[in-house]
């Protein structure tokens, strides 16, 4: 069976570890499924990067549990090898549960776990630690564990001395090396679209090959011998083939999930491409129109001055469906305040302006509050944020009493996170739905449902 990679909390290497396995099979021409935990993006980009399959993301919140076990099931079944990297601490999840977490998702696929640990500044310590993971959860299966920052043989055989006569097998000491440190910005790490440079993948993959106990490790890279040919979708859409969407991707906006795309092109939606970043018009036989979450506040000098992809904007607000999550959603406001405080026009579509904020992260339960484009009244979905965003409308432009948007701009949905109170969210109207929160569409029927109706019903009762 093939093995999760977690740690006791976030920053042990659970990436690097999974990227140096990657580099390595790449490099004998060896094909590894690899999957990350939760609802990341950057991980997901990190493990894609590097020529193997497209990583896929695992999460029992947004997608639940037979969606999971079947999704993994089937992306696994196409490779002899697959991983999993985990997310946090293992036993992280929802709110202070451990529910969603990646010892949840380890029980729920009933696979073993591989432990990378922080050794700098430990020894005799990280015996004790590592004994309480074991214990705490008697329906976990540890199978070994790699120690991380371990520079020096002294350092090793001591670690070595006191796990002797313990029932777990140690797979790796990996010093320290800058050549292999991954690159990190504020939501986490660089993205490898963002970051001018390569990952060294003969370079990982004879580090890999030095410091790693691969005879050992590849037996918990075995992918699970049960097949299935496909996740069945038995929901029937009325779909107008002759109505392509359109979808922004490029340097600018790049947080999405591959099953989106996938999801859309298997029920038969045409796919263009759109990009912001080199001041492209939107395709001219779009008749919707997706922008993702990405980095608008990192490009919003280049966003501003694509006076051709504002203007097509602007128009194809007019006669399309636009659907926008998080930073996608920025660049519909009137403004973008960059990191270093400069105000950069946007689209103007939308009564706000944006501005720099704390950290927004997580699961969030949803509800709709009337029936719109996306979510219908009283009906319940789940998706996350993730931005350092805010934003503030724009009275003076938007005034409540007289701006022309105050009977057509309504609120889909309300939100909340774990142990705190909904709030109002997001902003729709007929053709039109924009949040700070991405959805996970192929595994939540009732949004994927009222979306495509959006995207065809009722857009062509417009034509």
């Amino acid at each position: 069976m093939p093995c999760v990679i977690s740690s006791p909390s976030t920053d042990c290497g659970k990436t690097t570890l999974s990227l140096l396995i990657s580099c390595w099979a790449f490099s004998k021409g060896i094909k590894i499924q690899t999957f990350k935990v939760g609802p990341d993006y950057l991980d997901q980009q990190q493990l894609s990067s590097i020529g193997q399959p497209i990583c896929r993301n695992l999460d029992i919140f947004l997608s639940g549990e037979q969606w999971v076990q079947e999704y993994f099931l089937k992306y696994s079944a196409k490779y002899q090898f697959s991983l999993i990297e985990g997310a946090m601490g293992l036993f992280d999840g929802l709110g202070s549960t451990s529910y969603s977490s990646t010892a949840n998702i380890a029980k729920l696929l009933k696979i073993p776990i591989i432990f990378i640990v922080n050794a700098r500044g430990q020894v005799a310590s990280l015996l004790p630690l590592i004994k309480g993971f074991r214990h705490f959860d008697n329906k976990l299966l540890f199978k070994g564990v790699i120690f991380n920052n371990v520079n020096s043989n002294r350092h090793k055989k001591l670690i070595e001395e006191v796990f002797e006569g313990e029932d777990i097998e140690i797979l790796g000491f990996l010093p320290s090396d800058p050549q292999i440190s991954l690159k990190k910005a504020n939501l986490g790490l660089v993205s490898p679209i963002d970051n001018d440079k390569k990952l060294d993948i003969n370079y990982f993959a004879n580090y890999a090959e030095k410091n790693l106990n691969l005879v050992s490790l590849i037996k918990y890279l075995e992918s699970p011998y049960k097949k299935l040919l496909n996740i069945q979708n038995d929901q029937e859409f009325k779909l107008d083939k002759n109505k392509p969407v359109a979808i922004a991707e490029d340097k600018i906006f790049h947080f999405q999930y591959p099953d989106t795309k996938e999801f859309l092109n298997e029920i038969g939606i045409p796919l263009l491409p759109w990009s912001i970043f080199n001041n492209e018009e939107i395709p001219r036989d779009a008749s919707s129109l997706i922008i993702p979450g990405g980095f608008p506040e990192k490009y919003a000098y280049q966003i501003s001055n694509s006076e051709k992809s504002l203007i097509s904007l602007r128009k194809f607000r007019e006669k399309g469906f636009i659907y926008a999550e998080c930073g996608g959603m920025m660049i519909l406001g009137e403004s973008i305040k960059d990191e270093k405080g400069k105000n950069y026009k946007m689209s103007g579509i939308l009564p706000f302006n944006s501005k720099k904020s704390k950290l927004s992260v997580g699961y969030r339960y949803i509800r709709g509050i009337q029936d719109s484009l996306i979510i219908k009244k009283n009906q319940l979905i789940r998706g996350h944020e993730f931005h350092y965003w805010e934003i503030e409308r724009s009275l003076s432009k938007f005034d409540l009493k007289n701006s022309k948007y105050k009977n057509e701009l309504l609120t889909p949905w309300e939100i909340k996170s774990w142990n705190t109170e909904y709030k109002s969210e997001g902003f729709s109207d007929k053709k039109l739905h924009a949040s700070w929160v991405h959805l996970h569409l192929p595994s939540c029927p009732e949004a994927a449902s009222n979306f495509i109706d959006a995207l065809t019903v009722n857009l062509s009762q417009d034509s």
